[in-house]
């Protein structure tokens, strides 16, 4: 399976637009996490939980869009984008979301 964020993929041609895709994945923020992430902001500096949080969440979603094209018969997924958002009660949860188009290549 390639994955591509352009809408083409080098020295490959696409034989077949198969249709859009997608894949979800909606993670809980810890407790701790927010506790130390706190102290960053205060202090200055990169939050490693949350960049893990987040990192994990997004390779789900990849996760995800992959299975959902292998389901549909096709070789790889091109113009892929990405998109984050922070939802339950009091932005308890993190939600990423992979969208593109499968494609069936020669």
């Amino acid at each position: 399976m390639i994955l591509s964020t352009t809408h083409e993929i080098q020295h490959r041609e696409i034989k077949d637009y198969i249709g859009l895709v997608s894949g979800d994945a909606i993670v809980g923020a810890h407790v701790f996490k927010d506790l130390f992430a706190g102290l960053r902001d205060f202090f200055g500096g990169r939050s490693g939980a949350y960049e893990k949080t987040l990192r994990e969440a997004r390779e789900e979603a990849i996760k995800d869009l992959k299975a959902a094209a292998l389901d549909i018969g096709a070789d790889g997924v091109v113009g892929i984008t990405f998109d984050c958002q922070v939802m339950g009660k009091k932005g308890s949860m993190l939600a990423v979301s992979a969208a593109g188009t499968a494609v069936k290549l020669r």
